[in-house]
């Protein structure tokens, strides 16, 4: 009976561990794959690699910065209904100095990587100054809390360059952030929705017709830009530009009908629609871009 006493405390600890670092959330981390979709560089095995490093690198670095915003949080969400429950801190299941522990160990082998690849752990400094900035103060600040989030998956896209020494496109820039920014309005939309003010801070400063009308014009210009970049690219690219639109309207659909989006990794999971408009779209472009060999 103590045996499975101790057996069921250690699944419980490990689920506890699981949560904390959010495996679920390192599909955000795909986007560091992108340039070496756009660069015709998948069929060379060493640029590959390459991407495959600095994507589970950036999934070390965005569990880092999840134990530090649930450390700094972890009174706020001891009060929460939900979070009090759902996130290991808050309910018990980890320890505070548990969580230290494996923070040290997710930094300490950050550390290690700087010996190997120094350019790409650059930039995922970058990315856990920023989030350390947006756990301590700018997830307070309206509008700068979007654009904090949207930069992240900038510079998600910014190291998978870096990781294949290639530049990165201007487009391909500024089509992330468009698009990062319609997921960060839409993730705000539905915690005022759910939540009200009392889910957020910042959500006090906001309301949902305000957050719509950046939502609209984020995907507009995700869509303008992705098209501009991919016409440039490769001009038999544009029959892509009808997945991205039937993407980005079953998204709102989600949004609307069925009153998810919250979590943008949630959706992409749960929805088959989605799911399968992503998988299109990514076998498109590698038919597409397959005679670019590296």
């Amino acid at each position: 009976m103590q045996l499975n006493y101790v057996r069921s405390t250690s699944r419980l600890h490990l689920y506890g561990l699981l949560l904390l670092i959010r495996p679920r959330q390192w599909l955000k981390n795909a986007f560091v794959l992108a340039p070496l979709l756009f660069s015709g560089k998948f069929l060379n095995l060493g640029e590959v690699y390459a991407a495959l490093i600095a994507a589970l690198l950036f999934c070390i670095a965005s569990s880092a910065a999840y134990i530090i915003n649930d450390i700094h949080d972890i009174e706020r969400d001891r009060r929460h209904p939900q979070k009090s429950v759902s996130r290991p801190l808050a309910s018990g299941i980890i320890s505070k100095l548990e969580a230290l522990h494996l923070l040290a160990l997710l930094y300490l082998i950050l550390a290690c990587a700087w010996f190997f690849v120094p350019q790409t752990v650059y930039v995922i400094a970058a990315y856990l100054m920023l989030n350390y900035a947006y756990t301590l103060v700018l997830k307070h600040q309206p509008v700068v809390d979007i654009f904090a989030i949207a930069i992240c998956f900038v510079l998600r896209v910014y190291a998978g360059a870096v990781a294949l020494s290639v530049p990165l496109s201007g487009w391909m820039a500024i089509t992330t952030l468009c698009l990062a920014l319609y997921l960060a309005a839409i993730k705000r939309r539905q915690e005022l929705v759910h939540s009200g003010i009392s889910g957020r801070y910042v959500l006090k400063n906001y309301s949902i017709a305000l957050i719509d009308r950046y939502a609209q014009k984020s995907a507009t210009g995700a869509v303008m830009f992705y098209s501009l970049f991919v016409m440039s690219q490769n001009q038999k690219m544009i029959i892509t530009i009808p997945l991205v639109l039937f993407g980005l309207f079953r998204y709102w659909y989600i949004v609307e009908t069925l009153d998810g989006g919250e979590s943008p990794t949630d959706v992409l999971i749960a929805d088959k629609q989605i799911m399968l408009i992503v998988v299109l779209w990514c076998a498109t472009c590698l038919w597409i871009l397959w005679p670019l060999k590296a």
